[in-house]
């Protein structure tokens, strides 16, 4: 059995009317609640069962909203907020088996291979493997010489770092030293770097986290153009 841990508790508080007063993780994007696109792409790389993270109470909103993702859900209700990376340790008390398992974000959506994250860190061993996709400037870049002459412009060109982005898969050695309380990069990943046991796995894909009513609109904007191809 390969699991999955979702965190689910946002509150899509910057969606405003566009939330219906859903949580974000359930907001549709192209007919479907957005953990459903996520839970169908786990499936599809071997996942069977799903712990998703939300707030107590919220658990048989998430069970009917997602109950055609494909997988089986279990819940980790929060009574009080515990923070990503104790949201995590919670989730991950639910699991049924020991090993590998995918942690993501329950607010975005990507077509990162999972399958090949998955291969990636078991050829590597580390406690968590971490998607990390090119940073884009915000902004046009000029290029400028030695002389000061300007020699061209980039429209928002990639930039030499990388941005974390919240998927990944988590080892036993991580899944222990997540924090019960609070975010898990500030804490966890840091001292896994600093052991060498965090690894990357490199996407220069689809990468869209559903923030606000301009990110849904990319969102469905992104689903018709895939139909229209």
């Amino acid at each position: 059995m390969l699991e999955a841990i979702l965190l689910a508790g946002g509150k899509a508080e910057r969606l405003g009317d566009a939330a219906q007063g859903r949580p974000k993780a359930l907001v549709e994007v192209a007919g479907r609640p957005l953990a459903e696109h996520q839970l169908r792409a786990l499936a599809d790389a071997g996942v069977t069962r799903v712990i998703v993270s939300c707030r107590a109470g919220q658990e048989a909103e998430f069970a009917q909203a997602l109950d055609a993702a494909g997988v089986e859900l279990a819940f980790a209700g929060e009574d009080e907020p515990l923070g990503r990376g104790g949201g995590l340790k919670l989730a991950a008390r639910e699991r049924r088996t020991t090993g590998p398992v995918f942690a993501l974000n329950g607010d975005e959506l990507f077509d990162v291979d999972l399958e090949a994250l998955l291969a990636h860190h078991r050829a590597h061993s580390p406690a968590a493997t971490i998607t990390v996709a090119p940073l884009h400037s915000p902004f046009g870049v000029v290029d400028v010489d030695e002389r000061d002459l300007v020699r061209g412009f980039r429209e928002a060109p990639k930039l030499p770092h990388w941005v974390n982005m919240g998927l990944y898969v988590l080892d036993e050695d991580a899944i222990e030293r997540l924090p019960e309380q609070g975010d898990h990069e500030l804490s966890t990943f840091p001292e896994l770097a600093a052991e060498g046991k965090l690894l990357a796995f490199r996407h220069d894909g689809l990468w869209l986290t559903v923030n606000t009513p301009k990110d849904l609109r990319r969102a469905e904007e992104h689903f018709a153009a895939l139909e229209r191809a």
